[in-house]
Parts: structure tokens; C-alpha cells; sequence
């Protein structure tokens, strides 16, 4: 088996690798490869494999073995167990929807970049207590969209974001265009039917229209 690449550098930041993190969840760890390939292909290298399957594990190994090009991460990470068996699979960077100071001391242990999910300006204050300046907004629309992101901009300038729930083609690139947004995170492109039909050319399509997008 090929070894893993090696983990991103300290002071390298998952936010500043794409315009859009694929947010990507796989019934059969025998899609991850090809599938990976067509997103890398399409110029989205960042791919987040959430961890809401039984082959979310397999799948993530799978890419981080065996397509150089992509930098691969857990989502869904709630545990410091997820932490250990994602590490151990090969993740590069992790992604929460929440976190605790049990779940934020694991992930900042475990030496990967990371993104601890935020929806209130409180646990956005709160992450910029522990040294932690990039984060995921989660749920994005659900939880205000670009006009709570604007809002919190100018008072909480340190953060940065990658807001991710509900974001697609056509609402990407309000959130591309605020200062304190790296990155959105995404589904559009890789719908399930196109995963279903192993249709990789067309996730690869979607993947380059996602890497077009202006920051």
C-alpha cells in the first residue's frame, strides 16, 4: 500500500486550499478512489469524508492511500475516538459540526488542522480564548447565512470561516465574497444520483464549475 502523504504543514490552512471543500458521504468504500479522483481532477483537492456511514472510514483510508493529489479529511468528527481512528486512517485536516473542550482538546492533540464547527458568537469567542482562529459555520443558512457571517466580521475581525449547510452553486459566492470566509463547504457536486450511476465525469464537471469560483 502506498504510505499516507505527508500531514499539511502547521502553519498551512485548510481554508486557503480551494474555494470549496466537497462534503462527501459514501455507502461504498469502493467509490472513494474514483471519486476522489474526479474532484481532484476538477481542481477541489480538499475533500471531507463525514463520517455517517459504516464505510467512511474504509473510504477516507482508500483516498488518503491512493490519490496523491487530494487532501483528505474527517467531518462529523464528535469524539476523541473519531479523532484516534481518523488520524490512524489517514486524515489531514478534521472538521466538526460542534465541539466541546474535551472533542477541541482531542482534535488539537492529534497535530491536524482542524475546524471546530460555530453557529453563535459565543463559541466564537470562546474558540479565539483557545488560539483558534479558523472555523467551520455550521449550519450556514439555517444560521444566518451571509448576514450573520457580515455581521460578525467587524467585531470578531481574527476569525475565519468555512460556512458550510445548505450553501450551493448559486449562493457560493455571496459567501466567497466576504473577508472573513476562506472557503463554503459543499454537496452540489457530488450529487447521489451521479455517485449512484459512478458518473465520474460529470462530478468532475461539477467539481471544475466549484473551483472556478472567485474568492
Amino acid at each position: 500500500m502506498t504510505p499516507f502523504p505527508p500531514p499539511l504543514a502547521a502553519d498551512a490552512s485548510v481554508l486557503d486550499l480551494a474555494p470549496v471543500i466537497p462534503v462527501v458521504v459514501l455507502h461504498d468504500a469502493a467509490d472513494a478512489v474514483p471519486l476522489a479522483r474526479a474532484l481532484v481532477a476538477g481542481g477541489l483537492p480538499a475533500i471531507e469524508v463525514t463520517l455517517r456511514t459504516p464505510a467512511a472510514l474504509d473510504a477516507l483510508g482508500a483516498i488518503a492511500a491512493e490519490v496523491p493529489g487530494a487532501v483528505v479529511g474527517a467531518g462529523t468528527v464528535i469524539s476523541a475516538r473519531h479523532v484516534r481512528d481518523t488520524v490512524a486512517a489517514g486524515a489531514r485536516f478534521l472538521v466538526s459540526p460542534g465541539w466541546t473542550d474535551t472533542l477541541l482538546d482531542a482534535m488539537t492533540a492529534s497535530g491536524l488542522p482542524f475546524l471546530a464547527g460555530v453557529s453563535s458568537a459565543s463559541e466564537v469567542v470562546a474558540l479565539l480564548e483557545r488560539g483558534v482562529h479558523e472555523m467551520k459555520f455550521f449550519p450556514a443558512e439555517a444560521a444566518g447565512g451571509t448576514a450573520y457571517l457580515k455581521a460578525l466580521s467587524a467585531p470578531l475581525a481574527q476569525a475565519r470561516f468555512c460556512p458550510t449547510g445548505g450553501i450551493s452553486l448559486a449562493s457560493a459566492p455571496s459567501y466567497l465574497a466576504l473577508p472573513n470566509v476562506g472557503c463554503v463547504g459543499g454537496s452540489w457536486m457530488v450529487p447521489s444520483d451521479a455517485v449512484a450511476a459512478k458518473d465520474w465525469d460529470r462530478v468532475a464537471r461539477l467539481a471544475a464549475e466549484a473551483a472556478a469560483l472567485a474568492r
